[in-house]
This record gives C-alpha cells, sequence and structure tokens, in this order.
C-alpha cells in the first residue's frame, strides 16, 4: 500500500516539475523574441546610460569632428570616438540652453510650451509639468536609479528657509540663502539625487537634491562637479551594482564665465575658451577612467554632447586668428538657425552594440533620447509622452533609422523657426535669426528674402540661398512644418495639444 502511495506521489512530482520546465522555458522564449525586437540580448537591454551635455561647446570645439581646422586638444573625446560613433549630422533642440534641455529630457520641443524665445532666468515654476514623463522618471519607473549632476536650466522656485514663502530674485549678486527648499527641481522630475547649480548667474548657489546646502566661487565648479560624478560612479559599484543607473552630466562649461582653474591657464595657448574646453574634456576623462575602475564600461552607454554651438563669449575672432574654427565648416554659432548654432557633437560608446571607429551620417536630434531608451527596452513610453522623439538605437547597429518624423524643427534664441528634411533646409529669417550677422533688421534693411532655402548635401556652409529656384521644395516643407507644428507633435500617432493656442512661426513676418 505505501508503495503504491509512493509511486504515485512521484508520478505527481515528475509531472509538476516537467510543467515548471515548460513554462520556464517558454518564459525564456518570450524573453528572447521581446530583446530580438529591438537587436539586442538581455545582457544589452538594460545598460548603464551616461550623458554628458557640455554648454556652448561648439561641433569644431571637438579635435575628431574638425581636425583640420581645430587647434584645441580634446583627448577623451577623441577616445571614446575611436572605441565608439561619431554622429555628424546630430542637432540640439535648440540654438540656446534651456530649450534644448527641455527637449533633451522629455522628447518633446520646448517651443510647445510658453517659451517661445530666449531662456528662463530662474525664480520661477519648473517649465517641465509636474504631470509630464521625463527620461528620468520613465528609467526610474523601469527600475533604474537616476542622478544629475550639474546644470538644470529649467526653472524651480526656491522657498526660504524660515518662513517658507517663495523668495524672489534680489539683484544678481545677492545670493539664495544657505537652507533654501526646492520643491519643483529635478528630484521632482524623476531624479532619485540632484547636485549642482541652476543656470550660470546662480552657479555659485549650490544645490544638493532639494536644498541650499552652501555658497562657491565659479571656479570650482566644474572640478566639483566632476568629482560628484565620479563619486556617484563609485557609490553605485559599492551599494547596489546590479541595479542600472542614469547618471545625467550636466556641465556648465564652457560656457561663461569662463574660469578654468590655475592648472588649465594658458594650457591650450588658443586663451580662456580653448582652455576651459581642455578642462571640460579632462573632466570627461575622469568619468570614463571611473567607469573603468568600478567595472561598468562593457555594460554603459555612454553618449558625450552640447547644448548648442559656441557662444560670441568665447571670442571667436581670436580664435580664427589663431586658426581654430568654433562651428568647422559650418556657418554661424550659439543662439543662430544656421547650423553652427545647433549641429553639435554627438559621440556614443556602447561596446557589443557599437563597432569602434564608426560613423553615422544620420539626422538626430537630443530629443531623440527618450524614445532610444524604449526602444532598447522594449518598453512602450505613457501615452502623451516624447511626441519628438525619434529612437536611433538602429543607427548604433550600423542600420537605417525607421522614422515617422518628416523632419527636424530648429529654433533660435528669438524663435525663429527652420524646417530641415534630408538634404534640404528651410529657414523661416531673413538673417541668423540669433547674434551672427546679419541679424533680422539688417538683413531687412539689405532687402533680403523672407525665407532662405539650403542644399546641405553641396552647401554645408548655408551661402547660396536657393528659395528663389525651388519654390515647390519651400511649399512642401514650410507645409510639413506647419502640420508638425499645429499636431502637437512629429512623429506618427495621435494628435497632441501644445501648451499654447498660438504658436507664430514668422517672427519676422512674411513679406
Amino acid at each position: 500500500m505505501m508503495n503504491a502511495v509512493v509511486k504515485r506521489v512521484n508520478r505527481v512530482v515528475i509531472f509538476v516539475t516537467l510543467i515548471c520546465l515548460v513554462a520556464v522555458s517558454a518564459s525564456a522564449i518570450v524573453e528572447r523574441e521581446e530583446s530580438s525586437r529591438s537587436g539586442l540580448d538581455e545582457r544589452h537591454s538594460n545598460p548603464n546610460i551616461v550623458f554628458v551635455l557640455c554648454d556652448d561647446l561648439g561641433y569644431g570645439d571637438v579635435q575628431c569632428l574638425n581636425p583640420e581646422r581645430g587647434k584645441i586638444q580634446t583627448p577623451a573625446v577623441d577616445r571614446l570616438a575611436r572605441e565608439g560613433m561619431i554622429f555628424t549630422d546630430a542637432h540640439s533642440g535648440s540654438s540656446v540652453c534651456t530649450p534644448t534641455r527641455y527637449g533633451l529630457l522629455t522628447g518633446r520641443y520646448s517651443w510647445r510650451t510658453w517659451l517661445q524665445r530666449g531662456v528662463v532666468q530662474g525664480f520661477a515654476p519648473c517649465l517641465i509639468a509636474e504631470d509630464r514623463p521625463t527620461v528620468a522618471s520613465f528609467l526610474k519607473g523601469e527600475g533604474y536609479h537616476t542622478a544629475i549632476v550639474g546644470k538644470w536650466h529649467l526653472d524651480f522656485q526656491y522657498l526660504d528657509p524660515e518662513t517658507g514663502e517663495s523668495l524672489k530674485r534680489k539683484g544678481k549678486k545677492v545670493l539664495t540663502p544657505v537652507g533654501s527648499v526646492i520643491p519643483d527641481g529635478p528630484v521632482q522630475r524623476g531624479f532619485d539625487y540632484y547636485h549642482g547649480f541652476h543656470h550660470a548667474r546662480e552657479m555659485k548657489v549650490v544645490i544638493e537634491n532639494d536644498t541650499v546646502i552652501e555658497h562657491e566661487d565659479e571656479i570650482h565648479m566644474l572640478p566639483r562637479l566632476t568629482r560628484k560624478a565620479v563619486e556617484y560612479i563609485g557609490e553605485r559599484a559599492q551599494t547596489d551594482k546590479d541595479r542600472p543607473f542614469f547618471l545625467y552630466v550636466s556641465y556648465g562649461s564652457p560656457h561663461s564665465p569662463i574660469v578654468p582653474t590655475k592648472e588649465w591657464q594658458g594650457k591650450s595657448g588658443l586663451g580662456a575658451h580653448a582652455d576651459f574646453v581642455m578642462q571640460t574634456d579632462d573632466g570627461f576623462k575622469q568619468i570614463l577612467d571611473a567607469l573603468d575602475r568600478n567595472g561598468f564600461a562593457e555594460n554603459t552607454l555612454v553618449i558625450f554632447s552640447s547644448d548648442n554651438g559656441t557662444s560670441k563669449n568665447a571670442g571667436i575672432p581670436e580664435l580664427e586668428s589663431k586658426g581654430h574654427y568654433v562651428s568647422a565648416n559650418m556657418r554661424g554659432s550659439k543662439s543662430d538657425l544656421w547650423d553652427g548654432g545647433h549641429r553639435v557633437p554627438f559621440v556614443v560608446r556602447w561596446p557589443g552594440i557599437v563597432n569602434p571607429g564608426s560613423t553615422s551620417d544620420q539626422l538626430i536630434c537630443l530629443t531623440d533620447l527618450m524614445a532610444t531608451c524604449s526602444d532598447f527596452m522594449n518598453t512602450s513610453l505613457p501615452n502623451g509622452t516624447a511626441e519628438d522623439s525619434v529612437s536611433f538605437l538602429s543607427a548604433l547597429k550600423g542600420k537605417p533609422i525607421i522614422s515617422t518624423r518628416n523632419g527636424v524643427i530648429h529654433h533660435s534664441i528669438s524663435g525663429h523657426f527652420a524646417y530641415r528634411q534630408g538634404k534640404w533646409k528651410l529657414l523661416l529669417a531673413k538673417g541668423s535669426g540669433g547674434w551672427t550677422a546679419p541679424n533680422e533688421e539688417a538683413a531687412a534693411e539689405a532687402g533680403a528674402p523672407v525665407v532662405q532655402l539650403y542644399d546641405l548635401e553641396v552647401d554645408p556652409g548655408e551661402t547660396t540661398n536657393l528659395y528663389a529656384s525651388h519654390p515647390n521644395v519651400v511649399t512642401q516643407l514650410l507645409a510639413q512644418l506647419e502640420a508638425d507644428v499645429s499636431r502637437g507633435r512629429s512623429t506618427d500617432g495621435e494628435a497632441a495639444q501644445n501648451d499654447v493656442a498660438e504658436i507664430n512661426l514668422w517672427k519676422s513676418g512674411k513679406n
């Protein structure tokens, strides 16, 4: 009797075990199928992500991007290029700071908000709406630890440490008190950790998480940010090495105040801007070294870029007199609609995915980070999210980008629009749309036409305006721009709403 019972129990155990093995196998197949959708194996589906965004670093300021007309040594970025991929046609969401940072974190153009020109000044509610997902909040929801070290420049409020009342600006030289609390900053927009400052005029005010912790001279900010980024990487290795992390290093350099530390002053032989670029590159080197030292390099997606072109504060004519061209062979610089304003360095390393020493000439925008993260994780983005974001994951693997976006929209400091599709670029401006001559007033006085059209394939310097000889191209690009603006999105999907009722495309008029 007992033997019969034992035999029956054994048969049941074997049967249950077989069912479990089948279930596990089926689960593994599903996981492999999900990974194969993006062409990634499980090891690469949740990489650490380190995104380093410089401030006012022009395309031509990086040596490997501008070998013939560049004189600044950038060995760390050059190393990343040897180990990864250079994108030669990458663009920021705007030719100035705040709009680009909004687009990077939300996957949405900033002009869809109330910010139609210029940048924010601080002491105001955050430009990113409380209910809008960011790259950080999305990744956090997928199990990532998220951190920002550096410049925010998307507005937040300061609350008085004694009264709790919202503080108002009291002049450029009056520092926000230590102990002031921030109710709507990075830690309320998806980041687990924040250490940095708001923007250049508030650089002395050092913030950690949601509190002002001290005041420090601007010259010490770049070393501080590098140190904190390196410390963060070390802490992740010590505390939770198996949990993926997203580190957004938002340098305030080489933006003014241009303050290289003593050891870097005079190193370039070209002036303070070049010295500051070299020190920034060295900070990036320390971040790469930290990834190596802590065993993260093999499964970390590293991206190095900038928010816009080089500022006039860099002393562009003086640099050119010494043989250095901040925008390489492109026209314009920071603030402009011409490519020197918004075509930015974009270098990517991802071992096992990106072929070392490779190059891509495919058109991408910094708004594309969010869709790319979603793609390699095989996770859908929340509805009403990243309306202007397209995944460039396939480009990292050397394949064409499958885009539902007709083109990329450019935007200048004064709010002028341009539209790029393939080789064609349409500018709804008579001049630069920014600070480079001729500005809009000067161009109008000279009788310039209301639009500019360039064939970048044969004229990357944007010197020959083809608007008169190609009216059909002008009409087509303008119609696409108008549609992308009015639909609240430039990608396929259900129409969305801009935050403002009307967006004026013609800042200099139609005549």
